[in-house]
């Protein structure tokens, strides 16, 4: 185990990065010895340390280490916790401990007291942006020997959510379905893909952009009881923003965007796209528009009418011409 630390611990959200980095540790115990130095066990059912620190202690059978695996380590008990800290200050040389958490603060000692086993010992598991999870679909799609556009990767994205473990379930299906075409498509996800995630102010917010209006209807409909005056608070603002990008865009000053709306570049990567979908006065005349639908949402019987009203003239092209 000359490459391998006595002990890791493997610490973030994302379930398909921890379950990756699990299994190339255990790729490292030859399989017809799992049975004598392979042992796993589950951290919030640990009272007493006495057998996680015995296991640990455990010399290999037939092979140059031992692995011991803890599921649920930010969950340990404190006795449990304390008596990991001091086995890690003179660790089996013989057995590599393997710490796995969804969260655990680094200022408590037993994040300290795995990173100081080693340069590496931290496996950091955190989850991807939102924005970075079509990329990343993308790259799912391509180790099964597929295709796939951003369109269709932001689309399974919206509809499946943010864990990539389903993601992955979700492109393994696809695979089956696609066959030889090799290309996963947007209308594949959109046919075979159901509405699992609930829907961001967010992306609802983006479908209206793009002047998706039959993709906005649906994800409207899709929220549970949304606040339509908090979207209609986003979607004001997006409008700002649009005539904001749009202003600089004719100028020849698109790149100080950001800087403009005091905002992060990826937070704005689409608006000039969106802004040339939009007259001048058509985004002028939208906020008009704006104005009457406020006027409805604060004294209306007709309100959830008038946000529709609203999403429509904005979301179809020209319709507020």
């Amino acid at each position: 185990m000359a490459d391998l630390l006595p002990a890791y611990l493997i610490v973030g959200a994302d379930e398909l990065k921890r379950d990756a980095a699990v299994r190339r540790l255990r790729s490292h115990v030859p399989a017809d010895m799992a049975d004598f130095n392979l042992d796993e066990l589950d951290g919030a059912s640990l009272e007493e340390p006495g057998q996680l620190i015995s296991s640990a202690q455990t010399m290999p059978f037939c092979a140059d280490f031992r692995l011991v695996i803890v599921n649920g380590a930010g969950e340990l008990a404190k006795p449990v916790s304390e008596a990991v800290v001091s086995y890690l200050a003179d660790p089996n040389p013989q057995c590599v401990l393997c710490l796995v958490a969804e969260k655990l603060a680094k200022n408590t000692r037993l994040y300290k007291a795995v990173a100081k086993v080693g340069p590496h010992s931290v496996i950091d598991c955190a989850p991807l942006k939102r924005w970075e999870l079509p990329p990343y679909v993308v790259k799912l799609a391509q180790k099964r020997g597929l295709s796939m556009d951003n369109a269709a990767a932001q689309e399974l994205v919206e509809r499946v959510g943010e864990s990539t473990v389903a993601l992955d379930n979700q492109i393994a299906t696809l695979a089956q379905l696609v066959g030889d075409a090799g290309r996963i498509t947007l209308a594949d996800v959109e046919a075979n893909v159901a509405q699992i995630a609930e829907v961001s102010p967010w992306a609802f917010a983006d479908a209206v952009c793009e002047r998706n209006a039959p993709r906005a209807m649906e994800m409207l409909n899709l929220m549970k009881a949304p606040s339509l005056v908090f979207l209609h608070s986003v979607l004001v603002a997006r409008l700002r923003e649009l005539i904001c990008a749009k202003s600089l865009d004719a100028r020849g000053a698109a790149s100080g965007l950001a800087r403009e709306l005091g905002r992060q570049s990826w937070q704005v990567k689409n608006h000039v796209r969106w802004s040339r979908a939009f007259g001048e006065e058509e985004l002028v005349e939208l906020l008009g528009q704006a104005a009457v639908c406020e006027r409805a949402l604060k004294g209306s019987q007709d309100s959830e009418a008038a946000f529709a009203r609203f999403v429509l003239a904005m979301a179809s092209p020209n319709a507020a011409r």
